[in-house]
């Protein structure tokens, strides 16, 4: 999966509609750019080609305060918002999702109701427990990795990466089963979006062509 998708989806649901800067700021806000690959360039090419595939509506509006052509605005569609949804489920459940997805996913989880979060997470550790059961088949960790030559030291990373992220995520579920957090249906969830023309104290300050379109 593509972190990008989820993000921008993610970014644009939120505003309910945005033109591509206000999405590059959101994510440079969260600091995506610096955990993803959400750079300007990936941004604007995701808006278009998601808005190419339905999932997103592209409006244009009055021309750009840089007398550039007219803006674009995006509103997330039917489709677009059930891409999204499947995407956060998707990146909840699985084990083994990169760094970028997992942390998109976790800052997203408040979109759904707060049970079906605890028992997607739930989920994550089960596949994380069975996926560690078939490589100790083959590894023993109680026999140290050496007992494998240095080859051992991967089965060693692989099994220590499984158990960090199972404690982890264990965590996670009981601090949402412990009433942490606002999600979907139980009141106005902590939205981390700025308001157009707020300064963002974490822009990178690059300029990109497509930032007054």
């Amino acid at each position: 999966m593509s972190a990008i998708r989820l993000l921008v989806l993610g970014a644009v649901r939120q505003h309910g509609r945005a033109h591509g800067y206000q999405v590059r700021n959101d994510l440079e806000y969260w600091g995506a750019h610096e955990w993803s690959h959400a750079k300007p360039g990936s941004i604007y090419h995701a808006l278009k080609q998601m808005a190419k595939q339905g999932l997103l509506h592209a409006h244009e509006i009055a021309p750009s305060t840089a007398g550039g052509p007219p803006r674009t605005e995006y509103e997330i569609t039917h489709g677009g918002t059930e891409e999204f949804l499947r995407l956060l489920r998707e990146a909840l459940t699985a084990y083994d999702q990169k760094t970028d997805v997992k942390s998109a996913a976790v800052g997203f989880m408040v979109d759904l109701p707060r049970a079906e979060v605890v028992s997607l997470l739930k989920e994550r550790v089960r596949r994380i427990e069975e996926w560690r059961t078939a490589v100790t088949e083959h590894y023993v960790p109680e026999g140290g990795p050496e007992q494998l030559g240095h080859i051992g030291e991967i089965m060693n990373l692989w099994v220590h990466t499984a158990d960090g992220e199972a404690e982890w995520t264990q965590g996670l579920i009981g601090r949402i089963e412990g009433g942490a957090y606002t999600f979907a249906g139980e009141g106005e969830p902590l939205v981390g979006v700025l308001a157009d023309g707020q300064e963002n104290p974490y822009a990178t300050g690059e300029r990109h062509p497509e930032d007054d379109r």
